[in-house]
């Protein structure tokens, strides 16, 4: 009589596996969390980004004042927020500005070029200097009566690892920096 074979899992080899698995995970949630939390602020900044430079060039291609402001409402009857405001979150407009005063006004012949709704998630993105319009004129150079407005975007609850910035200067010229690379700046 031969001896029967038994197939299975001990349960020593079975804690093992739990272990590994519990230690995988460990590792693997924080970082998903910041991959997925990093792409998040990148995107909404680089939205604000994308928008600058498509008023810039629309400013310069078209021979005409482009504003961007901050929107009271991104949904039709468009609006710009009160000239005090600061909170990109809410939205933005991006439009054709013939009178130049940063205001949009669909009467004065003013047309919505694009438009950025608010962000969804608690993140916020303030502008030094109080700046809540921004104005290129036909030669691609910005006006926010100052030298430079630095635009800062934190997530909720503010974490600098996550903070993200982008400067503009009067000549028109953009950039962006992580509060991680660049403290001092950003």
């Amino acid at each position: 009589m031969s001896a029967v074979r038994q197939s299975g899992v001990t349960l020593f080899e079975l804690l093992v596996v739990m272990m590994i698995i519990g230690i995988l995970a460990a590792i693997g949630v924080p970082t998903y969390r910041y991959v997925t939390v990093s792409s998040r602020m990148s995107s909404e900044l680089n939205a604000l980004l994308g928008d600058l430079q498509f008023a810039r060039s629309e400013a310069v291609r078209e021979g005409q004042t482009v504003s961007v402001c901050i929107a009271s409402s991104t949904t039709s009857p468009y609006s710009c927020a009160s000239s005090s405001a600061t909170d990109w979150q809410n939205g933005w407009l991006v439009f054709s500005d013939r009178s130049g005063n940063g205001v949009y006004d669909s009467a004065a012949g003013d047309a919505v070029l694009r438009v950025q709704g608010p962000f969804t998630n608690g993140d916020t993105l303030t502008a030094s200097n109080n700046v809540g319009v921004v104005t290129f004129n036909r030669d691609g150079f910005a006006d926010f009566n100052t030298a430079q407005v630095t635009m800062t975007l934190q997530n909720s609850p503010p974490d600098s690892a996550y903070t993200r910035c982008l400067f503009l200067s009067q000549s028109g010229m953009m950039s962006t920096a992580m509060h991680s690379t660049d403290p001092s700046g950003c």
